[in-house]
C-alpha cells in the first residue's frame, strides 16, 4: 500500500468511526413527550413519573408538553409536524384504539404514521360520583338514572377520551341515558366534579383515588377484572350485574414512523427500565396504576388486539364523538 492510499483508510476510518459515534450520541438533545390532555389526569401521572426515570439511561432529559384537545388528535399531529426526531407522544386507549373508528377521516394513520415503542401502564376506570348523589353502588345508580332519562350528567377529559367511552360502554350494557359533558382534560373536569356541577364520571384510578379517600368522591364500581385491593369494599362493574364488563385505560410511548429503528429501541429499553424502577413502582402502586414496560413487537401485537375490541364496542354501542 503506498502512502497515498494509506492516507486516505486512515481518513476513513476516521470517518465511520466518527459516524458511529453520532449515531450512538442520540438523542442529542432533550426529548418532548406530547401528552394529549391537560394535566390532571392520568395520564400526566404516567407521564411525568416515566419520563422523570427515563433521562438516566438516555443522558438527556425528557421534558412533557401538554397539548390537549381535539381528542388527543391535535397532539397526535403536533408530534408527526415536528420533524426534530426528538418528539415522541403518550398514546392511549383512545387516539389509538378507538379514534380510528370514531372518526370518519384523520389526517393520518395511527399504524402507519406512528412506530409504538412500549406499553407503560394499565389503569382501571372507576366510576365515581359527587358524595351528594345519593347512590352507594352501580345498582343504586343505574336504577336513579333509568327514574330520570337524561336528567344526570356525566363529564370526561374530552370527546373519545378514555372516561368517555367507558360511560357510553356502561351507558350500552346497562340502558342508560345521560348527558356527556366533555372538557379538555381530566383536571377541568375534576373541577366540576367536585363541586358538584356533574354528578359522575369514569376516571382512571390514579387521578381520583385521593379524592375516594378523602371523602370528596364516592366510588360506586371499578371497569378492572378483580376488585382492587385499594378499594376492597367497592365492587366491580361485572360483579354487580354486567359479567364480563371490564373498562381499562392503558398508555404507551409512540413515535413517529420516521424515527429510526434503533432510536426507538433505545427509547423501549429506557422506558421498560424506568417503569421497573423503585421510585415508578412505588408511585404506580400507591396509584392503582399496572405497570407493564415491553418492547416495540409486543406493543404493536396489543394495539392491534384493542383496535379489533374497539372497533366492534363502538359499532354495536352506536357511540358517537358529540
Amino acid at each position: 500500500m503506498n502512502r497515498r492510499d494509506l492516507v486516505l483508510g486512515v481518513l476513513a476510518g476516521a470517518g465511520l468511526n466518527g459516524l458511529g459515534h453520532a449515531q450512538s450520541a442520540w438523542p442529542a438533545k432533550p426529548i418532548r413527550l406530547v401528552v394529549p390532555f391537560a394535566p390532571g389526569g392520568s395520564s400526566e401521572i404516567i407521564a411525568r413519573s416515566v419520563a422523570a426515570e427515563m433521562q438516566a439511561a438516555l443522558s438527556q432529559s425528557v421534558f412533557v408538553d401538554n397539548k390537549p384537545g381535539g381528542s388527543g388528535n391535535i397532539a397526535m399531529q403536533d408530534c408527526l409536524n415536528a420533524g426534530d426526531g426528538h418528539t415522541i407522544i403518550l398514546g392511549h386507549i383512545g387516539t389509538l384504539a378507538v379514534n380510528p373508528f370514531l372518526f370518519a377521516k384523520l389526517p393520518f394513520d395511527v399504524n402507519k404514521d406512528f412506530k409504538p415503542v412500549s406499553l407503560l401502564a394499565k389503569v382501571p376506570s372507576l366510576y365515581v360520583v359527587n358524595p351528594t348523589v345519593p347512590a352507594k353502588n352501580l345498582k343504586e345508580f343505574v336504577a336513579m338514572a333509568k327514574a330520570s332519562p337524561g336528567k344526570l350528567n356525566y363529564g370526561s377529559a374530552g370527546n373519545g377520551s378514555a372516561g368517555h367511552l367507558a360511560m357510553e360502554y356502561l351507558k350500552s350494557e346497562a340502558g342508560l341515558f345521560m348527558v356527556h359533558v366533555p372538557y379538555r382534560g381530566t383536571g377541568p373536569q375534576m373541577t366540576d366534579l367536585l363541586a358538584g356541577r356533574l354528578e359522575a364520571a369514569s376516571v382512571g384510578a390514579a387521578a381520583v383515588m385521593p379524592f375516594i379517600k378523602a371523602g370528596k368522591l364516592r366510588c360506586i364500581a371499578t371497569g378492572s377484572k378483580e376488585r382492587l385491593p385499594q378499594l376492597p369494599d367497592v365492587g366491580t362493574v361485572a360483579e354487580q350485574g354486567y359479567p364480563g364488563f371490564e373498562m381499562t385505560q392503558w398508555y404507551g410511548l409512540m413515535a413517529p414512523a420516521s424515527m429510526a429503528d434503533d432510536q426507538v429501541g433505545k427509547l423501549a429499553a429506557a422506558a421498560a427500565k424506568a417503569v421497573k424502577s423503585p421510585a415508578v413502582q412505588k408511585r404506580f402502586d400507591e396509584e392503582a396504576v399496572f405497570g407493564v414496560g415491553d418492547t416495540p413487537a409486543q406493543f404493536r401485537a396489543f394495539i392491534g388486539t384493542e383496535q379489533a375490541r374497539w372497533k366492534k364496542v363502538v359499532a354495536s354501542a352506536g357511540i358517537k364523538v358529540d
